[in-house]
């Protein structure tokens, strides 16, 4: 929402751990993920959904954390074929670092793709503040009814709090000028390149922007 120049400066940000950036991205990123995933689908091959005989409301919660798993997985599987440099291998991938907002929001242009995220970024947002909730059951953080219904308060602020970020980011790619979004990320290119000492593809030159003298 602050604008493609903005979004182009934290995603340089992010790229500049360079090499060590895969060992961020599978170290904190997809290896926890991955782990969850796997011990996620035990989880739900070992489910017994009977919500139609019980409509509770903690029945209710059981059986969406579960869908909610399930879906978020394939969300996240998407998302990653989708946007990362991963992608590349199926003919997706989309999502230039060097062109961020553009790039993102040519991505996500497509009606289908924004339907595709809102309801990803539901599930994985309800999955996470829902499961958060029943952590703090299941290893005792909060044990007495009235810690529950304030944790339960406390999980639903966070949870509507990321669908919001989620949210924000979506409007924010669909309001985005794309050529002009592309303009602005060459000009911070074509800056850091003269600052560094690179030509505009990367590889060592004079040091000067194309057209200067």
């Amino acid at each position: 929402m602050a604008g493609p120049a903005m979004f182009q400066k934290n995603v340089n940000t992010i790229h500049s751990l360079g090499a060590f950036l895969p060992i961020v991205e599978w170290s904190f990123i997809f290896g926890p993920m991955i782990f969850h995933m796997l011990v996620g689908m035990l989880i739900i091959s070992g489910a017994v959904v009977n919500v139609g005989s019980y409509p509770y409301g903690s029945n209710i919660r059981y059986t969406l954390q579960r869908a909610t798993g399930v879906i978020a997985f394939a969300f996240i599987l998407w998302h990653i074929l989708h946007l990362h440099h991963y992608g590349h291998a199926v003919g997706l991938g989309y999502f230039k670092p060097d062109n961020a907002g553009s790039s993102a929001a040519a991505a996500l242009s497509p009606l289908t793709q924004k339907l595709i995220y809102i309801v990803g970024i539901t599930a994985a947002t309800f999955h996470f503040a829902n499961g958060l909730w029943t952590f703090g059951i299941t290893w005792g953080i909060w044990t007495s009814r009235g810690g529950m219904r304030r944790a339960g308060y406390l999980c639903t602020a966070i949870g509507v709090g990321l669908f919001s970020f989620g949210m924000i980011a979506l409007v924010g790619l669909d309001r985005l000028d794309i050529p002009k979004a592309e303009a602005i990320e060459n000009k911070i290119k074509e800056s850091n390149a003269a600052l560094n000492g690179l030509d505009i593809e990367g590889e060592p030159g004079t040091g000067k922007t194309p057209g200067t003298k």
